[in-house]
């Protein structure tokens, strides 16, 4: 929780949720039930968070309905607002 520790080859397998500026949130706090937010990357950018956990991708997921990341490795598990 607040902190992004996933970074170089896990980075690229799980893309963060990025945004260029905090005004971005104001769009995904509709309909959330949580608490969306920021936290600062080691290399400065602004990874969005839900309840202060980052945000993540999945690089095998290829459509908007696509789950495949969900479990993985018992941590990576899908955000349900």
């Amino acid at each position: 929780t607040g902190v992004s520790n996933c970074t170089g080859t896990c980075a690229v397998n799980w893309p963060p949720y990025l945004v260029a500026n905090t005004s971005a949130l104001a769009n995904l706090q509709s309909g959330v039930s949580g608490s969306a937010g920021t936290v600062t990357r080691a290399d400065g950018s602004l990874q969005v968070t839900y309840n202060g956990k980052p945000l993540y991708f999945y690089k095998g997921d290829t459509t908007g309905s696509d789950t495949k990341g969900n479990g993985v490795g018992g941590i990576w598990h899908i955000v349900k607002p």
